[in-house]
């Protein structure tokens, strides 16, 4: 076996969630929806440079909604995009209204964005530095 890369992270929403999600992935980072099997369910593909690389999939019962509001995520911490355009990024996020943590990556040139989706699942931008 040989791995390559990641293929895709697949997010499994509630019913009323799908459209947030959507509208949330497609505008802020800028994936395109696309193609997506004849599943039983509904659900969106969203593509980065021609690859699916967002699967959501309502198959959750919309009527399950924990105590705090929110759903876990178990011991998945985060997904990461490699990124360009550090300024832009910072200026596109904030004209969004949305709140974000930066840091740099020690001993690496790496620099780091930290936003959350509507979910709450945490999304990682990570850009070379100097850029």
């Amino acid at each position: 076996m040989e791995l390559q890369f990641i293929d895709h992270f697949t997010l499994s929403v509630r019913p009323h969630e799908l459209e947030l999600l959507r509208e949330f992935y497609t505008n802020t980072f800028g994936l395109e929806e696309g193609r997506r099997p004849d599943f039983p369910f509904p659900g969106h593909w969203l593509y980065l440079n021609g690859r699916p690389v967002v699967h959501l999939a309502a198959n959750l019962p919309d009527d399950i909604d924990p105590p705090d509001g929110t759903m876990a995520t178990g011991k998945f911490n985060h997904v990461s995009f490699r990124c360009k355009g550090l300024e832009a990024t910072r200026q596109r996020l904030n004209e969004m209204g949305l709140k974000f943590r930066e840091a740099p990556v020690p001993g690496f040139p790496w620099h780091q964005i930290f936003v959350h989706d509507p979910i709450g699942l945490k999304i990682e931008l990570t850009f070379d530095v100097p850029e």
